[in-house]
């Protein structure tokens, strides 16, 4: 990882999941590792379920996020565009969540 933040891009997603499907989670957390971390650019993937908490200040509503470095803002943006990036919305994202949150930062 590189340690010059002035060069990284920080895309961060955060899924609330369909409550009526019981896999929703597994599915879209599986869709994710399978289509997303091979999209070229990509320096860093994860992707999980969330970690309950007793602190009051973590936020413990949705159900995945997912955590995404790349090298800069020009090479998210081709991501965004990549055809796995635009399956994994079509067959994952659009069934399976209700509700997305994108942070995305330098």
């Amino acid at each position: 990882m590189e340690r010059n933040n002035a060069r990284m891009f920080s895309h961060v997603v955060i899924f609330w999941t369909d409550a009526t499907n019981p896999n929703a989670v597994d599915k879209l957390v599986k869709g994710a590792g399978e289509l997303l971390k091979s999209i070229p650019g990509v320096m860093q993937f994860h992707v999980g379920k969330m970690s309950p908490s007793a602190r009051p200040v973590v936020e413990q509503s949705y159900q995945v996020a997912l955590n995404i470095i790349f090298r800069d803002k020009k090479t998210e943006q081709e991501y965004q565009l990549h055809p796995q990036h635009l399956e994994f919305v079509e067959k994952y994202v659009k069934p399976l969540v209700k509700k997305v949150v994108v942070y995305d930062f330098e």
